[in-house]
């Protein structure tokens, strides 16, 4: 019986799946791409097969004529979740973490840089 890729539970959907099926267990897509028996990252549009046409949200709903359920055992995802990933991506890209926005030192630092010189009080 195939079971989910995102939670191992057991999948009742009989195929053909259609397109708005959902796991009764996580609520994910169950006719995605990383669902299928195609799925292999390794692959080309990471799809074993070639006459499918290429999908950019492998865990989203897709038409794909060639959806048939992965009969591999469940392996618990060791990842996170996109955000996640794309956050440490760009953290990589720039060098770390985002710097806390300097919020109460901003006005004195504005007012600093428009300040009007004191007129002096020599009186020379």
């Amino acid at each position: 019986m195939p079971q989910c890729r995102h939670c191992g539970a057991p999948i009742t959907v009989a195929e053909p799946v259609p397109r708005d099926a959902e796991c009764a267990s996580c609520g994910k897509d169950l006719r995605a791409c990383v669902q299928c028996r195609h799925y292999d990252p390794a692959y080309n549009n990471a799809c074993r097969e070639t006459m499918a046409d290429p999908v950019v949200e492998k865990e989203r709903r897709n038409f794909c004529e060639y959806f048939s359920f992965s009969s591999a055992p469940f392996a618990a995802a060791g990842g996170s979740d996109r955000r996640e990933e794309a956050r440490a991506k760009l953290e990589g890209l720039f060098g770390g973490p985002p710097r806390p926005a300097p919020g109460a030192d901003a006005r004195r630092r504005i007012e600093d840089l428009f300040k009007k010189p004191k007129p002096s009080d020599s009186s020379e």
